[in-house]
């Protein structure tokens, strides 16, 4: 029975969306608990092996730095354990840039559950992440948040977590290198080198997903030709890593501000994938 059932890990930097994520799981039908305790993880995994419930057919835990650090470091040896008990188990950390997340605390005036009178907020911030360190590097998928606003995380979690049984999720993301690489993806496209429709005036003012640009990139041979380079690479090595049993896959294309190429190819991209069965979502940084 436990290959039917699931367990979803839920972790993250304070303030980096952490609730939204476990609220978006539980509209998805996952039964969920906040704040558990690391000790008490083996406990639910066990109940979800030998004592099946309906209800707990989905459950999402939410587990961050309120937790022991001792407890933390030991976090990655027991997802494993619990892998390899029969139980489907997947973790997902979401981070946020540390200036990022002292302006969202400021804004909110809500209290860091680090800081102290001995501890300010950016010593907090500093001081989670190297709690969670052991976390960040056994996640199966790590969402920044820097960016996102709240419906466009619940946006991803829907669709990264909400995929089809045995499929590789792949998310298309465009951004712009003067605006600083993405973290956390699995291959960088760089357009750079494309004919840039920044530079014609009448095209200034779109940006990659509307007819005029993507008229203009279209009559581009070294456009074409690149996206076919792409997607014949990425047909070659996707299924590679969705038989080496990668949930999640995140795939980048930059150009200089991340407004007309990039945008351009992830649309491109995504809707031949798409076309093709697979789970695909596409998102643009910097619009």
């Amino acid at each position: 029975m436990s290959d039917w059932f699931k367990l979803q890990i839920v972790s993250g930097m304070s303030g980096s969306g952490k609730t939204i994520a476990l609220h978006t799981l539980e509209d998805m039908g996952y039964y969920c608990i906040d704040n558990l305790p690391i000790s008490l993880l083996v406990s639910v995994a066990d109940h979800l092996i030998n004592e099946p419930e309906a209800i707990f057919r989905k459950t999402a835990v939410g587990i961050d730095a309120r937790s022991q650090s001792s407890q933390l470091s030991t976090l990655p040896d027991m997802v494993e354990d619990i892998r390899n008990s029969g139980l489907d188990c997947k973790m997902l950390f979401l981070d946020t840039k540390a200036e990022t997340l002292i302006k969202r605390f400021s804004e909110t005036r809500r209290k860091h559950p680090l800081t102290n009178e001995q501890r300010s907020l950016a010593e907090a911030i500093r001081y989670e992440r190297e709690l969670l360190a052991p976390v960040i590097e056994a996640a199966d998928l790590r969402i920044d948040t820097t960016h996102t606003n709240l419906h466009e995380l619940r946006d991803l979690v829907r669709h990264r977590i909400g995929g089809e049984e045995g499929k590789v999720s792949i998310l298309f993301e465009s951004f712009g290198f003067k605006h600083g690489l993405p973290r956390d993806v699995d291959f960088v496209f760089d357009a750079r080198c494309l004919p840039n429709p920044y530079w014609q005036e009448e095209l200034r003012a779109y940006n990659g997903m509307q007819a005029p640009v993507a008229d203009y990139l279209s009559a581009h041979q070294e456009v074409t030709s690149m996206l076919s380079d792409m997607i014949d690479f990425l047909a070659r090595w996707i299924p590679a890593f969705e038989a080496d049993g990668r949930s999640y896959l995140t795939i980048a294309v930059g150009c200089t501000g991340g407004q007309h190429r990039s945008v351009f190819l992830v649309e491109r991209l995504s809707q031949h994938f798409a076309e093709a069965g697979l789970h695909v979502m596409s998102r643009h940084r910097e619009l």
